[in-house]
């Protein structure tokens, strides 16, 4: 329960349908810890998980008659979401620390917990839906019925276990039939606006809260100041730090030309920016690590997909297929019909067959 209309809705439905409910939060970051220091904001109204969130599960709860726990998972967050967040901006990646939570603590922990408290699943107030299917003996992840909510493109990384053991109730109905069904409950946060906001980053302002960070940790933002250059080679100015960019940027490049510059890609190693024309931001191919696959066990020919490499991006049709890295790690190479713009590392490529999700993978 995250202390949204969702969850408390999910709670809600489950317990008039006669389930054996038990409400659980996870207490994932101190929304206090930081406020204030190096410029961060004092409010932290409109993220997830704060305080108030907390409050608002804990008096539906109340209402619906149910048990309900407050679980500490703040030191493992902060190990595999904030850090690895940290450590991809400064090295000039782009990361999804939603999809991290989920795959880490909201679908790992979680169920942990579940278990031990004699559970038989979890269920949450995720836009997806969830199945069995005989023919192939898998748990499939499919997109919901409003596809406005879809949010199948952060839950690429659940397991089959995870799957078997997860209810998505809200999987068949829109945000407006959610509401109603809050209001038919007596739910007073009925009329809660969803969160916006990257729970540990107020007002999105990630480049703030890596200076805040790490002054907290005792150190100093690290100098990946370097230089700004064309898709060419050649040097047209400098920046101040690669954590400042991200691919497809157009604003704050520092330099003037005849025409837009964007960002097209970001080189860690050697501190380079490198921008070109809108032109340059197009590309047909894309390798992705650590790949999870739902729907097949095994990827063992070329198969035709759509693939979204943003949660607002329409899947475009293209052929995946598994390629040897040089690592010798197993990869899964994209490569689209149409070119598509701004690819960006760090983001996730998840593969569907129509509703279905085929799996998923970190972009390279």
């Amino acid at each position: 329960m995250s202390g949204g209309v969702d969850s408390s809705t999910v709670a809600a439905m489950l317990r008039a349908e006669g389930h054996n409910v038990i409400g659980l939060t996870m207490q994932l970051w101190n929304q206090r810890r930081l406020a204030g220091h190096e410029g961060m904001p004092e409010s932290v109204q409109g993220r997830c998980c704060s305080l108030d969130d907390v409050y608002d599960a804990r008096r539906v709860a109340e209402h619906i008659g149910i048990p309900y726990y407050v679980v500490n998972h703040e030191e493992r967050f902060e190990r595999d979401v904030v850090r690895p967040f940290v450590r991809e901006y400064l090295s000039g990646r782009t990361p999804i620390p939603c999809s991290l939570c989920n795959n880490h603590l909201k679908f790992d922990q979680l169920l942990v917990v579940a278990q031990q408290i004699g559970a038989d699943s979890v269920a949450t107030g995720h836009y997806a839906r969830v199945e069995y299917d005989p023919g192939v003996g898998r748990w499939l992840l499919k997109r919901p019925a409003d596809e406005s909510k879809d949010q199948t493109y952060f839950l690429f990384g659940l397991t089959q276990e995870q799957l078997s053991r997860t209810i998505f109730p809200l999987g068949g109905m829109t945000k407006p039939e959610v509401r109603e069904l809050a209001r038919t409950h007596g739910l007073a946060l009925a009329e809660k606006p969803d969160s916006q906001e990257i729970c540990f980053v107020p007002g999105g302002d990630y480049k703030r809260f890596l200076d805040a960070y790490l002054a907290e940790q005792g150190g100093a933002l690290p100098d990946t100041a370097g230089e700004l250059v064309t898709t060419s080679g050649e040097v047209i100015g400098e920046h101040n730090g690669i954590h400042n960019f991200t691919v497809g940027q157009r604003k704050g490049l520092g330099v003037a030309t005849g025409s837009p510059l964007y960002v097209i890609q970001i080189n860690g190693r050697d501190k380079q920016v490198v921008v070109g024309g809108a032109e340059n931001l197009y590309s047909c191919t894309l390798r992705t690590r650590r790949v999870n696959l739902v729907a097949v066990d095994e990827l063992r020919e070329p198969l035709r997909v759509g693939v979204k490499i943003r949660h607002r991006h329409a899947p475009a049709a293209a052929m995946i297929e598994r390629i040897s890295s040089d690592d010798g790690d197993d990869e899964i190479l994209v490569t689209f019909d149409e070119p598509q713009r701004a690819i960006t590392p760090g983001q996730a490529a998840v593969f569907y067959d129509g509703e279905v999700v085929v799996g998923g993978g970190w972009i390279a």
